[in-house]
């Protein structure tokens, strides 16, 4: 009977009934080899420890948190870079506030611009309502009021109060307690004693066509020292007096070509006390 010498087979023994043994009829010159059953032990052992698709539990679960670990890496990513898109969006916004501001027109001062209802804006509110002007020569021998310049030197309009340029008041955009004040300088070229000047502050009110008085001042004998020479004479007019609104303040001098040419020597202004 002819075998394969690649497969041997394992040898049998036969046990008598004394229990000694027989040899096998297997042939002496073949090793018993016990690698078959052993090779299906290890497929066994291999077969247990894959247990999820082939791949050990163990490295799923490793393999599974590195998933976790990368989406929430990306999630952290882009919550950072909507913050940095909003905090963009906020500087650009500031940055253009801040150009427009910038771009816009100036309120001049002293300038009354009220609003649909008749009442100032807020911001011309929070200043104090106030001005001062410096004399101006004009060369009108017949106009008694006086002209005055609003932005020369320290001249200057702030608050509910405007400088009128086509007749020389000082406009009063707010009701109350003023303190207003006057000083004309005149220079006589040919004193004598009987010179004199009237110098008065009076007031244009709405709804009233006669002139308001509010201060007035006549001056005279004080060229007795040096007659029929040159000579100059001041009056200064101040106090607290109550204005209306929309009420117009101005100056009248007796003799308005006589004015010295000095702008801080003729002025005129008030305030709200």
């Amino acid at each position: 009977m002819s075998y394969d010498q690649k497969y041997p087979f394992p040898q049998v023994f036969l046990v008598d009934e004394g229990g000694g043994q027989r040899s096998s009829a297997t042939p002496p010159n073949l090793i018993p080899c016990w690698s078959f059953p052993q090779a299906r032990e290890t497929m066994r052992s291999h077969s247990k420890s894959r247990g999820c698709m082939g791949v050990s539990c163990s490295l799923a679960m490793i393999l599974l948190m590195l998933f976790l670990l990368v989406f929430a890496a990306l999630g952290f990513e882009a919550w950072q870079i909507l913050r940095l898109q909003q905090k963009l969006k906020n500087v650009e916004k500031v940055e253009h506030d801040l150009v427009t501001e910038f771009h816009a027109p100036q309120k001049q001062i002293g300038l009354y611009n009220p609003d649909s209802n008749g009442e100032e804006k807020t911001e011309e509110k929070m200043k104090k309502p106030a001005a001062h002007v410096l004399g101006r020569i004009v060369h009108q021998p017949s106009q008694m009021t006086l002209r005055w310049e609003p932005k020369a030197g320290q001249a200057f309009t702030s608050g509910a109060v405007a400088y009128k340029i086509e007749d020389g008041a000082l406009q009063v955009n707010e009701s109350g307690l003023y303190h207003v004040y006057s000083r004309v300088e005149l220079i006589f070229r040919n004193c004598h004693p009987t010179s004199s000047f009237n110098h008065v502050v009076f007031v244009r009110r709405v709804g009233q066509s006669k002139l308001l008085t509010l201060m007035e001042a006549h001056r005279s004998g004080f060229c007795v020292q040096k007659p029929n020479g040159p000579w100059t004479a001041e009056n200064y007019l101040g106090g607290g007096l109550q204005l209306m609104k929309f009420d117009r303040v101005y100056v009248n001098v007796s003799h308005p070509t006589y004015l010295s040419h000095s702008h801080y020597g003729n002025f005129f202004g008030l305030y709200k006390i």
